[in-house]
């Protein structure tokens, strides 16, 4: 199982979209959650039908601000029981396993409201015994480790956060990437990163998915890094069977070797078994796929660990550019995959 919570910023930028189809396909998503959507129902669930998503609940923004959007997969049993501006509690099962209460929540961000949020947050389970998760934008820096940048770390911005975990016995789970989860984007001696972006569980909770582990992505078209949840722990890659691709029809070199290699071979005067023509057109394949296709896949792989570098340390001046521009470099080329998704079927 994979939830994916992200802090978007605004879901009516192309390159957020394209960003978010991406991740969603990277992590084999089956909750997303989004907070700060500043879009309406009615655009969001164009959206979650292109994300291949196949239901979707909503809390519509405040004017152009706030908003949060839940989807999930048809295989996840979601119910929501309780919702406001700040969160989205629910209760939860996938493929007919044990049940769970899933809050997805975007922490306020105001001193002022900080408290009630929290108080508010603690009274939804009664039973302290109960498996919970909780997921998304805290909006809180609980240690000086989890912030670096001009302005000082401020104790008094974790209080009502530190007491809530307390009376709800929770705790964090460990996360994988990078240090911060929020950066405002500047360079040098005028930037700021923190930890803002967290998930907390209980301990039964923990029980059920002892392996759980929080991925920490790189920042693209927010200023909020995805954090993803894999509640079974990182899985191992199986090693993929042949698969003939729909995209490869549109090559002529594809065809040609389909042709080449069912015809008659040199020296020969029959075509040769069936079995003996399907493998070595499959390998033939295998290899022009390889050279044709992999290679872009390990560039775009490339310039995700360039982002992830420049973002786990300081951001120099002469780093912020080079940023910027791998980050450009980035979306175009998913832009490109999606045409080319959108050509194929």
């Amino acid at each position: 199982m994979a939830v994916l919570a992200w802090n978007v910023r605004g879901l009516g930028n192309r390159d957020t979209i394209r960003a978010l189809k991406n991740l969603c396909f990277k992590h084999k998503t089956d909750i997303v959650f989004l907070s700060e959507t500043k879009q309406k129902k009615k655009y969001l669930e164009k959206i979650r039908m292109k994300m291949k998503m196949d239901n979707g609940f909503y809390v519509d923004p405040n004017g152009i601000a706030e908003g949060l959007a839940l989807w999930r997969k048809s295989e996840v049993k979601l119910s929501v029981i309780q919702h406001d501006k700040n969160f989205i509690d629910t209760s939860i099962s996938i493929n007919s396993e044990e049940e769970w209460f899933g809050t997805f929540i975007y922490a306020p961000p105001y001193e002022s409201e900080k408290q009630e949020f929290w108080e508010r947050l603690g009274t939804l389970r009664a039973d302290i015994n109960a498996k919970w998760c909780i997921m998304g934008d805290t909006n809180t820096v609980i240690s000086p480790n989890e912030k670096y940048g001009r302005s000082p770390f401020d104790q008094n911005n974790a209080k009502w956060y530190n007491e809530f975990l307390e009376r709800s016995y929770l705790m964090e789970i460990q996360s994988k990437g990078g240090a911060c989860t929020w950066s405002n984007q500047r360079s040098e001696e005028e930037e700021i990163c923190e930890k803002l972006d967290r998930v907390l569980s209980s301990p039964e909770w923990g029980f059920l998915f002892p392996k759980a582990i929080v991925v920490v992505d790189i920042v693209v078209a927010s200023d909020h890094a995805p954090i993803v949840l894999l509640a079974n722990g990182i899985m191992k890659k199986a090693k993929k069977d042949f698969k003939f691709e729909s995209g490869w029809i549109l090559e002529n070199e594809c065809a040609n070797i389909v042709k080449e290699e069912w015809s008659p071979q040199e020296g020969s005067n029959h075509r040769g078994t069936f079995r003996i023509n399907l493998r070595r057109t499959r390998v033939k394949l295998w290899k022009w796929n390889r050279e044709k296709f992999i290679k872009n896949k390990v560039s775009s792989d490339d310039i995700v660990n360039k982002i992830k570098a420049l973002q786990d340390g300081p951001l120099l001046t002469k780093d912020a550019e080079k940023l910027r521009d791998l980050k450009a470099e980035l979306t175009k080329m998913w832009e490109i995959g999606n045409r080319d998704q959108e050509l194929t079927g």
